[in-house]
């Protein structure tokens, strides 16, 4: 798969979703171009991102005399106005932009977008309430789920599995999860506290940090265990 980190990225609606990613991307050196229609707000993020404009993203001809056509990648960040971010989306479909991220309110919103010519939908509220009611059982660190009942998360080991080899402590066949990183709570004298590949070798201990993967009833099994 192609890098495309350096392919510059137009991001349309200026919300807190839209900085957030419009900064985020310029951090890692990624050229932006961020629309919003609000001339004040543009203006406030003038200082903070190095291409901003204010111009109405509805209008096709505004797009196409941005130069949005041209561009590989676009964001439609817009928030609260449903039938802008689907009018939007569909533009940019109409103008031939090959890869197109849009942001959903619910899910219906989401299978409009994908139907009027969104590749990627994001569902950013939705996606971080589902994470932190996962992390609200008291036993996960941190958790994301990747697909459809399938998830990573950040635990603790059990009880049961420390002390022994990963192979010999059968997680996998008795959990059905499998720890893929360690982070050592007591590392060498010298060395640093970060994650290493777990391999049938390694050896748990209490307090170790582990990330482990599986289904999503599998995960919160294991880290529920003692």
């Amino acid at each position: 798969m192609a890098d495309r980190r350096n392919e510059p990225v137009a991001v349309i609606g200026l919300g807190r979703f839209g900085v957030a990613l419009a900064l985020e991307l310029v951090k890692h050196g990624t050229e932006v171009l961020a629309v919003d229609n609000d001339p004040q707000e543009a203006q406030r993020l003038s200082g903070q991102l190095p291409h901003v404009v204010a111009a109405d993203a509805t209008d096709l001809e505004a797009l196409t005399q941005l130069g949005i056509n041209e561009f590989g990648r676009a964001v439609v960040a817009i928030g609260a106005d449903i039938e802008a971010s689907i009018l939007v989306t569909s533009m940019l479909a109409e103008i031939g932009v090959p890869d197109i991220w849009a942001k959903a309110q619910t899910a219906q919103h989401a299978t409009i977008l994908a139907r009027v010519g969104a590749h990627h939908v994001v569902t950013p509220e939705h996606d971080m309430g589902e994470r932190i009611a996962h992390l609200l059982s008291g036993h996960l660190l941190d958790y994301i789920e990747v697909d459809d009942n399938y998830a990573m998360a950040k635990t603790f080991p059990p009880h049961d599995v420390a002390g022994v080899p990963l192979r010999d402590s059968k997680v996998r066949s008795r959990y059905g999860v499998t720890v893929v990183g360690v982070k050592s709570h007591a590392p060498p004298p010298g060395q640093l506290s970060e994650f290493t590949h777990a391999s049938g070798d390694t050896v748990l201990m209490s307090g170790d940090v582990i990330l482990v993967v599986g289904k999503v009833a599998a995960v919160e099994r294991f880290a529920a265990a003692d």
